[in-house]
């Protein structure tokens, strides 16, 4: 897989409004400990009180599990199953956040782009996990209010490091005020510094282009219709 163009290198400071410098580009998902936390508990459908996070807001609906069963998966890693919400983040130029991602277990894969995001932890929302994963991520802070509706939803299973995924993700905007800031990755776990190698803002036209490999694998052809506000139900992907 090729990758036609540099991304900027990680930068260890407070993520403000601020010019992006080119420069080279690493991608991810949780470790095994949060891994086994999530197993069964992102299924299981329910909000928390959000007395556990600080939350004095309204708590957004938990997200029902898609029930359609999943045949024919790889028999080649234990299976983990989980719910997980990306995000689109847009500066005010329009450009979409994206991680430059590989998997050091497997160098077959390549590099690709991937939307920020992750699993759901016991008791949140999906409100709950985009604020928390993006500022984890990211080092931006953003409020709830920020946070669009989920109207792509998707099933998908990957490779990452020695377990397969087995995935319900939903995907929601999240459009900011500024220009794109640089990454801060002071908040993220250590096997996410070693998968997300860079970060680059997008133009939308340029991920349409379809010249990169990304995740989701349909991103090129989605994104304008999710933009544009159209509800996306998306068929199930075998990424890896």
């Amino acid at each position: 897989m090729t990758v036609p163009r540099r991304a900027a290198t990680l930068r260890r400071r407070p993520a403000t409004a601020g010019s992006l410098t080119p420069a080279p580009p690493v991608p991810r998902l949780r470790d095994t400990a949060r891994l086994r936390k999530h197993r069964r508990t992102e299924l299981d459908g329910h909000a928390g009180t959000g007395q556990d996070r600080g939350h004095a807001r309204p708590r957004a609906p938990a997200l029902p599990v898609r029930n359609p069963v999943v045949t024919g998966l790889p028999d080649d890693y234990p299976v983990v199953e989980r719910r997980a919400v990306r995000l689109v983040v847009l500066d005010v130029d329009g450009r979409v956040l994206l991680f430059h991602t590989r998997d050091p277990a497997h160098p077959r894969l390549g590099t690709w782009w991937e939307l920020p995001g992750g699993g759901m932890d016991p008791g949140e929302t999906y409100l709950d996990t985009a604020v928390r994963e993006l500022h984890e991520e990211t080092g931006i802070a953003v409020a709830p209010a920020l946070v669009g509706a989920p109207t792509w939803r998707r099933r998908a299973s990957f490779l990452h490091r020695h377990r397969r995924h087995l995935q319900d993700e939903v995907v929601v905007p999240v459009r900011l005020a500024v220009p794109g800031p640089d990454v801060d990755e002071t908040h993220r776990l250590a096997y996410e510094r070693e998968d997300y190698f860079g970060f680059r803002w997008w133009p939308v036209a340029e991920v349409t282009a379809g010249d990169a490999r990304f995740y989701p694998g349909r991103l090129p052809d989605l994104l304008p219709r999710f933009l544009a506000g159209e509800r996306v139900d998306e068929p199930f992907e075998l990424w890896s």
